[in-house]
């Protein structure tokens, strides 16, 4: 929990799902459930979704990841988003895509450059506390080619 300011409760986690699978139904894209093979049926998700519009990133579509510390370093996040991102170059006909992440995660940067991302502004996070070390934000961006 580096990165994030806390671990969700039950019904926090509850409604997360339910509005990952809300916009998989509505949109036909969202949030993956990444899976090991032949490991751990649940190791996390990756995938695109749009961003609350209290953020100054906003409008904008995201890619992003979010996997269990036993997970971390074995390239599926980086493999996955990639995915992720020629499914919205591709399929979904996206123009540009952001990822965002506190300032000091540079194992996230490190993906969202690994992906051909660059950093293009700071903002500070409106749901983190001032004063909370999580909330000064980088932005990356990707524009299709």
């Amino acid at each position: 929990m580096e990165f994030l300011p806390s671990v969700l409760a039950r019904e926090e986690s509850d409604a997360f799902a339910a509005r990952i699978r809300r916009g998989l139904a509505e949109r036909g894209w969202g949030l993956w459930a990444v899976e090991v093979r032949g490991g751990a049926p649940f190791a996390g998700y990756v995938g695109l979704e749009i961003p609350g519009a209290d953020l100054p990133v906003s409008p904008c579509v995201e890619v992003g990841w979010r996997l269990a510390v036993e997970h971390w370093g074995r390239g599926y996040a980086t493999e996955a988003a990639r995915a992720a991102l020629e499914h919205g170059f591709g399929a979904l006909g996206l123009h540009e895509i952001v990822s965002f992440t506190s300032t000091g995660n540079r194992r996230s940067r490190a993906v969202m450059e690994r992906l051909g991302m660059r950093p293009a502004g700071t903002f500070e996070h409106p749901r983190l506390p001032a004063g909370s070390p999580l909330r000064p934000h980088v932005v990356y961006r990707l524009a299709r080619r």
